[in-house]
């Protein structure tokens, strides 16, 4: 499965964006997908993740309540909308996919970088 993050950009404290991620490939055998991020000098982070069919999500607790996670599977497209953003969300968001019957992430795309001005 190939992933393609789109979507970053500059945006001012309190501000909002969302990130696209569309998947290519055998997206048939995909099952969870996730957003993750790296702030600079910092180790990857989760961020939040989806079940194939949308019913379950799951959000780190520095994200909860703020970003809200979304698929569109006809489209093959998974979405982060982020809301209230803070300076410390400044970093490169990436998409990543998990393939049935995995439980580490085995699909990466690359990153789409985001900058909250404070």
């Amino acid at each position: 499965v190939q992933l393609q993050a789109s979507g970053g950009g500059l945006v001012q404290a309190g501000g909002s964006l969302r990130l696209s991620c569309a998947a290519s490939g055998r997206t048939s055998s995909t099952n969870v997908m996730g957003w993750f991020r790296q702030a600079p000098g910092k180790e990857r982070e989760f961020i939040a993740r989806i079940s194939w069919s949308g019913d379950s999500t799951v959000y780190a607790d520095s994200v909860k309540g703020r970003f809200a996670i979304s698929r569109d599977n006809a489209k093959n497209t998974v979405y982060l909308q982020m809301n209230s953003l803070k300076s410390e969300d400044t970093a490169v968001y990436y998409c990543a996919a998990r393939t049935y019957g995995l439980t580490t992430y085995d699909s990466w795309g690359r990153g789409t970088l985001v900058t909250v001005s404070s």
